[in-house]
């Protein structure tokens, strides 16, 4: 599918997935940039304690506190949260049991964590109840204090799960303030006003698990995204070349001779070495090329819109991450 096929106008919380190593945060970054662009307010929101997030824009170690990070091109702000389970479930419950007080003494002889650890669902429910309250709180005036909120979410293996809030806190509670929290939280997961991102590569693996991770979305009711396909190198060579490369039709003698006509060497010997030398390194770049194009026609599978994000040659820097926030908006993803 086209990425323009599609456009995002309506939805307000844009959660990014995707296998360990696709740059599944800078991602969500470049996209937390790009929807702030021209004058708007978004949240970019971390749940791993990573500090993933620091990381990319180059800042120290996030409190647990909603902070301006960075300026979006032609105007607009990027805040970002690191939550922190122990923190929320504090929030929690002072919300719900006026008891933080009470809570921070059971914090320091470690219940708080036990609790968590006993009960993982419980400490989805709590991040993903902070990132949903900053998705629909509303300022003084009655507007949305931010105008779109991104979750930097845990991998595509667990993404469905750590989503499906309601199903995890079945076994917790079927009554009361826990599942009251959790029909909040669903109400905004499971509705038109949020998108699940997947980043991937153009590898078997990261393919593989982005198809899986949409098939179990949809299983569990959840709003598939669109797909970011990240690091794309652009081939240098004409697509004849390639053909003949992949069907082992490369001559080196002709890139030999290419080579002594340009003038870049006159020794017959060295020529030959390095005609070979190229002749190897196209055809594993053709090789490589006809993996991705096997891969791209594996994502036609999902249906959902996608979007090819550049490999930085200069790695992932502040410049960097407006180029692929630029890249972004210009395919309509923002």
């Amino acid at each position: 599918m086209r990425a323009r096929d599609t456009d995002w106008d309506g939805v307000r919380l844009h959660v990014v997935t995707g296998k360990g190593g696709t740059g599944k945060t800078t991602v969500a970054a470049a996209l937390a940039l790009a929807l702030a662009a021209g004058g708007r307010k978004v949240l970019l929101v971390e749940v791993e304690g990573r500090q993933g997030i620091s990381r990319v824009f180059d800042l120290p170690p996030l409190p647990y506190e909603e902070r301006k990070i960075a300026v979006a091109p032609d105007g607009g702000d990027v805040y970002a949260l690191a939550i922190d389970a122990e923190e929320a479930m504090l929030e929690y419950l002072e919300m719900f049991y006026g008891m933080r007080r009470a809570g921070r003494a059971l914090s320091k002889i470690g219940v708080v964590d036990f609790a968590t650890t006993i009960a993982p669902g419980f400490r989805d429910v709590l991040v993903t109840g902070k990132t949903s309250e900053a998705v629909r709180r509303k300022g003084k005036d009655g507007k949305r204090v931010y105008d779109a909120v991104v979750l930097d979410a845990p991998p595509t293996g667990r993404i469905a799960r750590f989503l499906n809030v309601t199903n995890e806190v079945a076994g917790l509670a079927r009554v009361g303030p826990i599942k009251n929290h959790a029909d909040l939280v669903n109400g905004v997961v499971s509705s038109p006003e949020t998108a699940v991102h997947f980043v991937t590569l153009l590898e078997e693996m990261p393919v593989q698990e982005t198809l899986d991770g949409l098939r179990e979305l949809r299983a569990a009711g959840l709003p598939p995204g669109g797909i970011f396909i990240n690091m794309i190198r652009e081939s240098l060579l004409p697509a004849s070349v390639l053909d003949a490369a992949a069907e082992d039709r490369l001559d080196p003698t002709e890139l030999m001779l290419g080579l002594k006509a340009a003038g870049l060497t006159d020794d017959g010997r060295a020529a030959a070495s390095v005609a070979e030398a190229l002749t190897e390194e196209i055809a594993e770049h053709a090789r490589r090329t006809e993996l991705e194009r096997h891969e791209r026609r594996s994502l036609d599978k999902a249906a959902r819109p996608r979007y090819d994000l550049p490999l930085l040659a200069d790695g992932v820097d502040l410049s960097g991450l407006y180029e692929l926030a630029e890249s972004i908006r210009t395919q309509g993803a923002a």
